[in-house]
């Protein structure tokens, strides 16, 4: 839900949308019901994904030259 509230923020959901989506994944009860979100909302959600990048973040290698980075 946060990433579809930081969507809204950047105005690249209307909150017609966010509110559609919002409601879509609250009233889900499992993942694959959210699979089942309308076409007409996946194409927002994939329409401002793309504008922030998830995509390219989900598929970037780690970072192998953080040096002693620890994360925890």
């Amino acid at each position: 839900m946060k990433t579809i509230d930081e969507m809204l923020h950047l105005a690249l959901l209307t909150p017609d949308e966010h509110q559609q989506i919002s409601h879509w994944i609250t009233q889900a009860t499992s993942p694959d019901e959210i699979l089942k979100m309308p076409p007409l909302l996946w194409r927002a959600v994939e329409r401002a994904s793309e504008v922030m990048g998830i995509d390219n973040d989900l598929t970037r290698p780690p970072a192998l030259d953080a040096g002693d980075l620890v994360c925890l």
